[in-house]
């Protein structure tokens, strides 16, 4: 139950209580600022840590393993660990992968990484989203962090007196929705890429479609996964098998075309196997089984700025790339811990953090990199679609040449953990209480 007293005199409301969502709360919560979750989700979704994490008891199980996983970087595992959530997720389930091995289906191109290339154990880890969430949702129960469920935005006001103010649609017993307004410094939009709160802004985007379609499914295998993430680039998309908990267990993103999407996902269970182990050269021998399939359109969104005087948007509220790298989760989490950090210098310094000013250097501080990330994800799209034969012989040339160039190979992997650059001080390293 929540007291009135949670959602009065409030510093901010972090609209969406997914995995970027959670982390911002948590985060500007532990600098000390009074924070309000809302999601629109039924509010009985808060209850769903504890059968969540009961549902992961069972590691053999494949019919218990979430289709939506995310790999996670060592930046992303130091937020987390800092906010006093890693080790619930590690009490839970998760899969560090040591390996990292992509190739070119087209062609003899292929490139190798491992952890122990830079002296780290591994390259990062796989964790469901489910146990994601189950372990934000009980540390915000652990930490008094008050999250609405069941409370959907309907309006936004503009900014005055130093505050916005939301309305929201309550779902109250399952009767009639009861209209409720709530009031902060600053509000948050973390509510996914289809923001409502992007949306009442006004903010415009950069959008287009990557004529991608991403089938997302868990699998077993005859061979055991070898805490390897496997990438295949394929003339249709790209195909990566990422290591679960369960040693002959993977989770699969097939990115294809809408039209072979739409037969694969047609096909029964057997058919599909065939058809996945085939495309998959059978690396991990024959795929034995197959569950929970779903399939998602692709689509690059990038807003044209992220800040407005009393709003900021983060994670995929304001971007969305392409899954082949899996650096989404992990782009939204930085930009809730530099979030976070941007707040509470500009307190130190005596700045309103509603003001346009402070969080405008939190655009400058996200926007370059997130646009840099997006830029990447287009060109590897492109790089491995259809091309004449000279350009497929040079791409594998290069595969092959990366392969034995370990500086920057190194320097790739550095990037790609979070390892180098500016970080916030809660992706760098653990914390001082």
């Amino acid at each position: 139950m929540h007291s009135e007293q949670q959602f009065t005199d409030l510093d901010l409301i972090v609209v969406g209580a997914g995995m970027v969502g959670l982390t911002a709360a948590l985060a500007v919560q532990r600098y000390g600022f009074k924070v309000l979750v809302i999601d629109g989700r039924e509010d009985d979704f808060l209850a769903q840590s504890d059968r969540m994490a009961e549902s992961c008891s069972d590691p053999e199980n494949i019919d218990s393993y979430d289709n939506r996983v995310s790999a996670l970087t060592c930046a992303s595992e130091n937020i987390l660990d800092n906010l006093h959530v890693w080790s619930k997720i590690a009490a839970l389930r998760h899969s560090p992968y040591r390996h990292m091995q992509v190739w070119d289906g087209e062609g003899s191109g292929s490139v190798h990484f491992s952890g122990a290339q830079i002296q780290q154990q591994h390259l990062g880890h796989i964790v469901e989203n489910k146990v994601a969430l189950a372990a934000l949702l009980a540390t915000a129960e652990e930490c008094s962090l008050p999250v609405l469920g069941g409370a959907k935005v309907v309006a936004m006001s503009e900014p005055q007196t130093g505050r916005r103010q939301l309305t929201c649609q309550l779902s109250v017993n399952s009767g009639e929705p009861e209209e409720r307004s709530f009031s902060a410094k600053l509000i948050v939009g973390a509510d996914g890429a289809m923001s409502k709160i992007r949306q009442l802004a006004a903010i415009p985007l950069w959008q287009w479609d990557y004529g991608h379609h991403a089938i997302v499914a868990t699998v077993a295998t005859e061979r055991e996964n070898q805490s390897t993430a496997w990438q295949r680039f394929t003339s249709d998309g790209p195909l990566a098998f990422l290591p679960l908990a369960n040693s002959h267990l993977s989770s699969i993103v097939w990115s294809t075309s809408p039209a072979h999407a739409s037969r694969l996902m047609a096909m029964d269970d057997q058919q599909f196997s065939a058809a996945l182990g085939r495309e998959f050269e059978q690396r991990l021998g024959a795929v034995t089984k197959v569950c929970q399939r779903a399939v998602f359109p692709l689509r690059q969104r990038h807003a044209k700025h992220y800040v407005q005087q009393g709003l900021a948007l983060i994670g995929d509220a304001c971007h969305t790339i392409h899954p082949l790298a899996g650096q989404g989760v992990n782009l939204g989490l930085l930009d809730a811990a530099v979030l976070a950090e941007t707040l509470n210098r500009g307190r130190q310094r005596g700045q309103s953090i509603d003001s346009e000013a402070l969080l405008k250097q939190f655009q400058r501080a996200r926007h370059g990199d997130n646009l840099k990330m997006s830029a990447t994800m287009q060109a590897f799209k492109w790089l491995f679609d259809p091309q004449p034969a000279p350009l497929t012989i040079a791409r594998n040339f290069g595969m092959n040449l990366l392969d034995k160039a370990a500086p920057l190979k190194q320097h790739i992997m550095q990037q790609a953990m979070g390892l180098s650059g500016e970080l916030p001080q809660l992706a760098r390293q653990k914390m001082p209480e």
